[in-house]
């Protein structure tokens, strides 16, 4: 933990001279004179600085997991990708559980991770002091808090207890903190964001992407429903519902393409601009992913299993919204993919893998630039109507949870009335079932399978054959560089 509070201290004049450039009209502000931290924030104008360096963290490549999109590698949604022999080492070891507490990426994720809380700390720290508007500072406050919640759900649902900063000059020799005093901090965050952010509408355009009280109750909603907390999962996401400003896309690609980029559907979303820099405004997140050969989109990581396709109802037009094939023609542009790839891949006679690609993360082009303008989707208003269904159907309540399920499906059969019919029973173990299913055909490729099979406790059945081990694999190791230069603070998690 000393590395990292070092770390992330050499890292506090970078964070604050960033700015986040979601869309074009976000914030588009200079960066003035040499900034340190004893001479910043101390201007109304420093304070909005600051508080974009904390969305900045959300753009870089190793926000994503270290990099790679390993919760999606490590569910049952997909497979390592690229090319066979292409980051085998690094990050084939996600496919299998085979990796190790020095694996490729788990360190770079949890430095960036508290790179991004240390920024929130500065805003939450050192914003109060400045003598300016009073609701512009509670807004900027509760922006980091929301921020800095987020960035601690990712680290206590990937390594439980962790260190808890909320200071901008911690103590050297932090230890570990109970898992339960950092949902403690990440509630609290979340709900003074909630009672302080404005709603999408109240919002100017040019502060389009910044987070809302919505967004902090639809990620309350997902802290509850982690912890098996029903009650309080259904009222923060029946609030983000009653709210009133949110609506499903009429067209499944577009919650999470081009066309609603900040639209009706996304509650939070990480902005980004076609230039191949982070520092620039650009997003490496789905240029990892991108298709691989011709067009030339990326990297290719990240590929659709069979398993997945195969799990879809018949005729469900998600299918579509969620894998690009070889020879699919997408706005004139024909996917050819890869020659160094293998067309189709068994295992032990069986077909697990086809040459295939994410669509949730296509830009429409033929560079690689192109997909750094990818808006990545935290939340959609999708997954609340199912987190309202799931929470309903375990407070007993079948019937109001089939409003918001059904919701999903009438969207996603796009007008088409022979397929995907609306769920009718009430039986609320069947409906539980029939909920993780929906859950995974309309989130899938999101990064949010993975959590939901560990959270309901179906991961070592479900992924058991993929080398999961129960009572190890609901958690990631500590990296191993963390533990060594600690000294003995930090301990590692069991069975690693």
């Amino acid at each position: 933990m000393k590395n990292t509070i070092k770390k992330y201290s050499l890292y506090i004049t970078l964070a604050l001279l960033i700015i986040f450039s979601g869309c074009k009209d976000f914030l588009d502000v200079e960066p003035q004179g040499k900034l340190t931290q004893e001479n910043f924030p101390v201007t109304p104008a420093d304070a909005l600085l600051a508080t974009n360096a904390c969305y900045t963290t959300l753009r870089d490549w190793n926000y994503h997991s270290g990099g790679f999109p390993i919760l999606d590698i490590m569910s049952d949604d997909a497979r390592k990708g690229s090319n066979p022999s292409d980051a085998l080492s690094t990050v084939g070891p996600y496919n299998d559980f085979s990796f190790t507490p020095t694996q490729d990426g788990l360190d770079r994720w949890w430095t960036q991770l508290y790179v991004g809380i240390k920024r929130a700390n500065v805003v939450i720290e050192k914003v109060p002091e400045i003598a300016m508007d009073d609701a512009l500072k509670n807004r900027y406050i509760a922006e980091a808090k929301f921020i800095r919640g987020l960035l601690y759900f990712d680290m206590v649902r990937a390594w439980g207890g962790v260190p808890i900063v909320t200071t901008t000059d911690p103590e050297l020799n932090l230890t570990r903190a109970s898992a339960e005093d950092v949902y403690t901090l990440i509630l609290s965050d979340l709900k003074n964001a909630a009672e302080n952010l404005p709603n999408t509408s109240d919002y100017e355009s040019i502060d389009v992407g910044r987070a809302t009280k919505g967004a902090a109750n639809a990620l309350l909603a997902r802290v509850y429903l982690f912890r098996g907390d029903f009650d309080n999962a259904e009222t923060y996401a029946m609030a983000v519902i009653n709210s009133n400003q949110y609506s499903l896309e009429a067209n499944y690609i577009d919650a999470n393409g081009i066309n609603g980029n900040n639209g009706s559907e996304s509650v939070f979303e990480i902005g980004a601009l076609q230039v191949g820099s982070t520092s620039a405004g650009g997003n490496q997140y789905a240029n990892t992913q991108g298709v691989r050969g011709t067009p030339n989109k990326g990297w290719g990581f990240n590929r659709p299993t069979e398993n997945l396709r195969n799990s879809f109802e018949s005729g469900d037009p998600r299918v579509e919204g969620t894998i690009i094939d070889l020879g699919d023609v997408i706005v004139d542009i024909e996917i050819l993919g890869d020659a160094s790839t293998p067309d189709e891949t068994y295992e032990d006679g069986n077909l697990v893998e086809v040459e295939c690609y994410n669509r949730k993360v296509w830009v429409p082009g033929v560079t690689t630039i192109s997909n750094w303008g990818h808006h990545r989707r935290l939340i959609r208003y999708a997954d609340v109507l199912l987190m309202a269904a799931e929470a309903l159907n375990e407070n007993n309540k079948p019937t109001e949870a089939l409003v918001y399920l059904n919701m999903v499906r009438e969207r996603a059969r796009g007008g088409n009335e022979d397929i995907l019919p609306d769920i009718t029973t009430t039986v609320v173990a069947e409906l539980r079932n029939i909920i993780y299913r929906e859950r995974r055909h309309e989130l899938a490729m999101e990064g949010i399978r993975f959590w939901d099979l560990v959270r309901t406790g179906r991961a070592s059945q479900v992924l058991g054959p993929l080398g999961f081990v129960q009572g190890k694999h609901e958690l990631f190791p500590i990296p191993q560089s963390e533990i060594d230069i600690s000294l003995g603070n930090l301990t590692q998690n069991p069975n690693w």
